[in-house]
């Protein structure tokens, strides 16, 4: 799976969670993981279900028919320090996204890809590292557990 300093963004703003699905998208195609096809898919899979995964985390990733556009399994991680709003609860409560993990995985890789990403992000002291890294490199090195 794909996740170099290419791939990730840092200190980003973005006015709607369009905005910033599309830069995870873009990520991917820049890296090759994907073809420009699947960043409307990523589009249209938050149209169906909202990826805001809880613990300020959003996940974007394409729709199951989108699999085809896919290259190469990928991750590329954004940190939105001031938050992008992915919508509000039932409770009425506000969906902010202060990291983004857009995801491309080939076959089945997307479901370990999305475990992994859950899995580490149910500690929230893990989220606050990531959003607390000051370089690419320290964040991928967070992320894989190197750090």
């Amino acid at each position: 799976m794909e996740l170099t300093p290419n791939m990730v963004l840092m200190n980003q703003s973005y006015n709607t969670k369009e905005e910033a699905i599309h830069a995870a998208g873009q990520l991917l195609f820049d890296a090759g993981c994907v073809d420009e096809a699947y960043l409307e898919a990523m589009q249209e899979r938050e149209k169906i279900v909202s990826t805001y995964a809880g613990n300020f985390v959003a996940i974007p990733h394409g729709t199951d028919e989108a699999k085809e556009h896919i290259h190469k399994s990928g991750i590329s991680i954004i940190q939105v320090p001031q938050g992008v709003s992915f919508g509000k609860t039932e409770d009425g409560d506000e969906q902010c996204a202060t990291i983004l993990f857009g995801i491309a995985g080939i076959g089945d890789e997307h479901m370990d890809i999305l475990q992994e990403i859950a899995i580490f992000c149910s500690q929230l002291e893990n989220v606050a590292k990531l959003a607390d890294a000051q370089t690419k490199e320290e964040l991928i090195d967070f992320f894989k557990g190197e750090q």
